[in-house]
Parts: structure tokens; C-alpha cells; sequence
């Protein structure tokens, strides 16, 4: 792995912890959504992150070579749903209740959209001073050479 590289590994964790951020900041903001485009209630999203392997000096060239290059880091494999039951709300005035008076309101808990947004915003801070210590550390190599 070249040392070039690392800016690459910490650059999938920024896209990576940024996308685990917009995802919080969604189910926070559709906590009482009791209809989607979709039709149905709203759902719990989560974000399933991959690792991405890094490959010897060989297989990265062959891979540069016909563009598709594998550099290491982690990368946003899917954005599923969580599949946890709707909470049952009784409320027989609202539209969307059933002919018990419940609506079924989606299976987001505000406080764990809260804390996985602070996780992410955590991570992100760490990948940025990861970068900023190889950018220091690049540029204290290159004043060797003065």
C-alpha cells in the first residue's frame, strides 16, 4: 500500500460516516410519517457498510490498468430497512387510523437516530484527522528534501 493511498482509505470513511449521517438525519426528520410515496409507513433505514480490501502492488496495477481500481477503505454497500415492527399509536382522529383507531407510526426510536448520528459525526472527525496527520506527515517529507 503506498502512501498516497491512506488519503484514499480516509476519504471512503468520510463518504462512508456522511451517508450513516444524511440516513439519521432522514429517520429523525420522518418520525410521525404515517405515509411515503410508497404508499405505507414510514420505515427505519440503515446504512450497511463493507470493507474494501487493499491488494498487492500487482493486482492494484492490473486493476489501474483496466480501471478498476480497488484502493482500501470502507464503502456503503446497501441502505435496507428496518424490518422491526410499526408502533401502534391509538389516535382515532388521525386519517390514517384503522378501524380500531390505531396508527401504525414508524419503528424509529429518536434517541438511537441521535446517538448513530453522533457515532458517524465521531468517526468523521476521526478519518479527518487521520487525513490531516498524513497531509502533515507528507508535508514534513517533502521539507526533508530542502
Amino acid at each position: 500500500m503506498s502512501f498516497l493511498s491512506s488519503f484514499d482509505i480516509s476519504a471512503s470513511g468520510l463518504t462512508a460516516e456522511r451517508q450513516r449521517l444524511d440516513i439519521a438525519a432522514e429517520n429523525l426528520s420522518n418520525t410521525n410519517t404515517t405515509r411515503t410515496e410508497s404508499g405505507g409507513t414510514y420505515r427505519r433505514k440503515m446504512v450497511v457498510l463493507e470493507e474494501v480490501p487493499s491488494t498487492s502492488f500487482r493486482t492494484r496495477f492490473n486493476s489501474l490498468l483496466n480501471r478498476t481500481a480497488s484502493k482500501g477503505g470502507v464503502k456503503v454497500t446497501q441502505i435496507i430497512e428496518d424490518q422491526r415492527d410499526l408502533n401502534p399509536v391509538y389516535n382515532p382522529d388521525h386519517p390514517d387510523a384503522n378501524e380500531d383507531g390505531y396508527v401504525m407510526m414508524p419503528n424509529v426510536d429518536p434517541v438511537k437516530e441521535t446517538i448513530d448520528g453522533m457515532s458517524a459525526t465521531r468517526s468523521y472527525e476521526a478519518n479527518i484527522t487521520a487525513f490531516n496527520a498524513m497531509k502533515m506527515m507528507a508535508q514534513k517529507a517533502l521539507d526533508i528534501g530542502k
